[in-house]
């Protein structure tokens, strides 16, 4: 599946209905008021978010909508039909932003919720409105409003509890694999990943947890170098992060502050996330329990040791993000 994360969009809503000039024409009313009708409002466009999305990539082939016009008034005081709205489904999790005013005007992370974008305009009025003791006749009426226009651009942010950061090939991809059914592109080589991974766990009590599997984060990632300026923002909505190290590194405790000065740089709250350390492929190094005391006085935490290829260390990995994710 092609994943796209981001859109720019043009909405705009109907035009409102004209209001009509119409005079009553009936027998044995001899001097019939004004009795055009209204115009319809337009209808507007409308976001609503769904479950069964997973990337923006329909808005790659259509990038304009708009709603239906209202229908102009008619005769007897009659107004006209409003417009049909316009909806569009967009993947929960997605953030709309208003491209000219650069703010962002919603959030859409609940299946079903909705967010008009661009309101329908107001029908115009008839020429029943404009009577008066001084005009008994008037021979005019409103043209309805155009509909609002916006240039917006969609943001899709990941719904997932638990992300799992680190340097290309840490073993992101491997760990992910392991512990639900997903099943990424491994290989070893960087940036095999290219799109965010999501995986369901099952905790002990039998509940899912999301997981997502954060592509692309090296040095410079929060300015825009490599992979990790697009997907660093799928980190936000995290409730915890699991920092995969790689022991087989030159310099693991190096890598661990690269990632580390990259969340510090990117801001949005990720520098306060609660993470657990994790210093993985101990299948491939003879001294782990030397790294794990030098990343115990290093950074003054107690990291886990694992290996996500032959699963040692998993499950004590596990509790600890269960026993986490009670205490936020």
């Amino acid at each position: 599946m092609q994943f796209i994360d981001q859109a720019e969009i043009t909405v705009e809503g109907g035009k409102g209905g004209d209001g009509i000039v119409a005079f009553r024409r009936e027998k044995f009313v001899p001097a019939g008021g004004p009795s055009g009708g209204n115009g319809g409002w337009g209808g507007s466009v409308i976001l609503v978010a769904v479950t069964d999305l997973q990337t923006l990539l329909d808005f790659r082939y259509q990038r304009v909508f708009k709603a239906e016009p209202g229908k102009r008034g008619g005769r007897n005081n009659m107004t006209g039909a409003n417009g049909a709205d316009k909806r569009i489904e967009v993947p929960c999790g997605t953030v709309v932003i208003d491209i000219d005013r650069g703010e962002t005007i919603g959030d859409l992370t609940e299946p079903g919720q909705e967010l008009v974008v661009a309101q329908g305009g107001k029908g115009g009025l008839g020429n029943q409105h404009f009577l008066s003791n001084a005009n008994r006749a008037p021979e005019y009426a409103l043209p309805g409003l155009p509909g609002e226009l916006r240039h917006l651009r969609l943001e899709l942010k990941l719904l997932a509890e638990v992300g799992i950061i680190g340097l290309p090939n840490a073993g992101k991809s491997t760990l992910i694999s392991v512990v639900s059914a997903a099943r990424p592109k491994i290989a070893d080589y960087p940036f095999t990943t290219l799109v965010p991974n999501l995986g369901v766990v099952s905790k002990p009590t039998g509940d899912g947890v999301v997981f997502a599997d954060i592509p692309g984060l090296i040095a410079g990632a929060h300015q825009g170098i490599g992979l990790g300026h697009d997907f660093l923002r799928h980190i936000e909505r995290t409730k915890l992060l699991i920092h995969l190290v790689d022991l087989t590194s030159p310099d693991p405790i190096g890598d661990y502050h690269t990632i580390l000065a990259e969340l510090n740089a990117y801001g949005h709250g990720l520098p306060q996330k609660r993470r657990i350390l994790a210093l993985n492929k101990i299948d491939a190094v003879a001294d782990c329990q030397l790294w794990h005391d030098r990343f115990r006085g290093e950074i003054e935490a107690s990291p886990l040791l694992i290996s996500a290829a032959t699963r040692r260390g998993i499950d004590a990995l596990l509790d600890r993000v269960w026993q986490e994710l009670e205490l936020i």
